[in-house]
């Protein structure tokens, strides 16, 4: 065992967890940097629908295949790094890989439906526009602009 590791039977909680990995080991800042580079293209890639899309389906590929990932790790995990933290219940790989990715994830389906809402304002804006604007031209022709109250409960 290297100084400064300790014990899996040492962990008692989740806090002991994140306290017992070297976040200063190479790969793991490498692994963050990754994170941030990919909330970086998903917030700036916010118009880009088709982007975002593909980000969105590479992102959860590589969370249904981070069991896979975890076995191999767990075999090969002295070539690049300090200490075996790839363990068979997922904990290390979920943490620090898994959950990242899909608070990425969570963002990309936030930003889609904050452009949805955005998109239905501007539709229904437009088509109540078109109404006023029929009828100005034919007060007879076109039907009354819905105001959404039934007009049942209105007379009364």
């Amino acid at each position: 065992m290297h100084p400064g590791q300790i014990e899996v039977s040492e962990i008692t909680g989740y806090w002991e967890f994140l306290l017992s990995i070297d976040w200063k080991d190479p790969w793991l800042i490498g692994l963050i940097l990754l994170h941030l580079l990919t909330t970086t293209t998903a917030l700036l890639s916010r118009n880009h629908s088709n982007m975002q899309v593909v980000l969105f389906l590479v992102l959860l590929s590589a969370v249904y295949f981070s069991e896979s990932i975890n076995e191999y790790a767990a075999h090969n995990w002295s070539s690049f790094s300090r200490q075996q933290y790839f363990d068979s219940n997922g904990l290390f790989i979920s943490t620090v890989f898994s959950i990242p990715i899909l608070l990425n994830c969570m963002l990309l389906i936030g930003t889609w439906l904050y452009n949805s809402t955005q998109l239905m304002i501007v539709l229904k804006t437009a088509q109540i526009r078109e109404r006023v604007r029929q009828q100005r031209r034919n007060p007879t022709d076109v039907e009354p602009v819905d105001t959404g109250v039934n007009p049942r409960l209105k007379a009364e």
